[in-house]
């Protein structure tokens, strides 16, 4: 081998190994080398399998987010599970926030909407609202801004309304009309209606959490049968 060629091995050598100082370390999470058999909830993921079904967006709060479980524990996860079991082309998407109101719903439900196409919306929120009391003008006010907001979006896009109940902490009046405005929306707005998404959960010592609010596991189960009865019809 000449002077020459030995010298230019010697670069070709050196770029290679530069190359390979310089590229970025690989993420843990691309070692694993089997993928779920449906992608998490809350996530999207964007394979051709996936992107064929049809998007079921749960939106609400700390419930629907699953406080205080495993992400695979809360009822909306749970729910994937059943419809995977039915061979349903449907995908669950969770967009629960933890500590939202009404009137967080109302400002965020648009950029939710503008991620994916949703053709089953689950709409979970107002128990914030019934527990610290706010005017219930405002939570109608508020929840049919979300309703409208979907619509907006797709006319074909269907409305699971999530019904609450609160103890009578704030009067029994208060307590009545929170329930009732479920109900109302619902006839209102021709929307398929949960009457009440937590029964036989709600003020169930041994189904719900230390703060008696957010159910345990074995309340999730419990939740997600409840929905499960309303949602499947829905789903074509």
């Amino acid at each position: 081998m000449s002077r020459f060629s030995r010298l230019l091995a010697l670069l070709l050598v050196a770029a290679a190994l530069t190359a390979c100082s310089s590229a970025p370390e690989t993420p843990v999470a691309a070692t694993v080398t089997s993928a779920p058999r449906r992608p998490p909830v809350g996530v999207l993921a964007r394979s051709a399998t996936t992107t064929a079904k049809k998007t079921i967006l749960f939106f609400g709060n700390s419930l629907t987010a699953g406080y205080g479980v495993e992400p695979e524990e809360a009822f909306p996860a749970l729910i994937g599970q059943k419809i995977d079991s039915a061979g349903l082309k449907y995908v669950v998407v969770n967009a629960g926030l933890s500590g939202e109101t009404t009137a967080g719903g109302r400002s965020r439900v648009g950029w939710v909407l503008r991620r994916q196409p949703v053709a089953v919306f689950v709409l979970e929120l107002g128990g914030n609202d019934g527990l610290r009391g706010l005017p219930l003008t405002d939570t109608r006010r508020n929840l049919q801004a979300i309703i409208d907001t979907v619509r907006g979006r797709s006319q074909d896009t269907k409305i699971v309304l999530a019904g609450m109940q609160i103890p009578p902490n704030l009067g029994q009046q208060y307590s009545a009309d929170f329930k009732q405005l479920y109900g109302e929306l619902a006839r209102k707005n021709q929307l398929v209606l949960i009457p009440f998404l937590l029964k036989s959960v709600g003020g169930v010592r041994q189904l719900n959490q230390a703060d008696q609010i957010h159910p345990t596991p074995a309340g999730h189960k419990i939740v997600a049968r409840t929905v499960w009865q309303v949602l499947k019809p829905v789903l074509p």
